[in-house]
Formats: C-alpha cells, sequence, structure tokens
C-alpha cells in the first residue's frame, strides 16, 4: 500500500518524482472529477508520474485515460506544488518527494469509468469533498482551478 509520511524536510529521504494533476470540472464549474484509488481506498483527482520521453500534456492526458477512460486536453496549469515536508513511499519501496503540476483538463471525448487503479469515479463539489478521505493536498488543487486565476499558485 502506497504510505504519506509527513515531517520537516522528509522530501530529502527521497528521490525527486514528477507528477501530472488533472482537475475536470462540470460544466457549470462546480464539481470536480475525482476517483477512489484501489490501492489505499483514498478520493483523488486522476494523476500520476512523467515518464521518460514523455511531455507533461501527454502524461496528464495519458493519467486521465488511464484512470477514467476520459480522452482531455489540458487548458492551464493552475498550480505547481513541492511539498518538502512530504515523502511518499511505494509498495515496492521507491521513496519520492513529489512534485505536483496541476492542470485544468477538458473532456474530449471517451466515457467516464473505471480501472485497475479505481473502483469509483464521480463529480462532487468541494463541500461534498470535504466529507471524504481525500487524497492530502488535492482539495487545494480544486480550489485553485475553480478561481479561475490566470496566475499560477505556487505552493
Amino acid at each position: 500500500m502506497t504510505q504519506i509520511l509527513f515531517g520537516d524536510r522528509i522530501g530529502k529521504e527521497g528521490k525527486i518524482r514528477l507528477g501530472c494533476v488533472a482537475v475536470l470540472l462540470d460544466e457549470k464549474r462546480e464539481k470536480a472529477l475525482i476517483t477512489r484509488r484501489r490501492d489505499t481506498g483514498q478520493w483523488c483527482l486522476p494523476s500520476g508520474g512523467l515518464e521518460p520521453g514523455e511531455s507533461v500534456s501527454e502524461a496528464c492526458a495519458r493519467e486521465v485515460w488511464e484512470e477514467t477512460g476520459l480522452k482531455v486536453r489540458i487548458i492551464r496549469m493552475t498550480s505547481i506544488f513541492s511539498g518538502p515536508d512530504r515523502l511518499v513511499i511505494y509498495e515496492d519501496g521507491n521513496k519520492f518527494q513529489v512534485i505536483s503540476l496541476n492542470f485544468e483538463v477538458e473532456k474530449v471525448g471517451g466515457e467516464l469509468g473505471l480501472s485497475d487503479e479505481t473502483t469509483e469515479a464521480g463529480f462532487f463539489s468541494p463541500a461534498e469533498i470535504e466529507a471524504l478521505d481525500v487524497f492530502p493536498h488535492h482539495r487545494q488543487f480544486i480550489l485553485d482551478t475553480m478561481k479561475g486565476q490566470d496566475a499560477v499558485f505556487i505552493r
């Protein structure tokens, strides 16, 4: 099971990993698509790591496709999160300080479904998300996107 540890500058115990996070809002911009992770049971935004030879826009679109069955395109970057006080430890023992590039995306095709990584998916308002066990910082990524600010938040 993936673990997340928190502590003062604990990120220095891992390698740097670049990740992409997708925020897909409904037509009214009141709800965001989140999925429930099979490994931890937590809710999260579609997201994952950049692979060699891939652009960040390709990685973002690939992760959404793999986790939800939706095809998306990036509209804009909303925030960057560097998390030096967070360490992600994967099942294989790899430890990472994850740098997250967070993007607002729009649907261009596909049908919402589940994958081997997800057990549930749906659109939820920020108030509904407050009652869920959501992956750390993903609530903030949703709020950053909903603000519609042109400038990128640096967190």
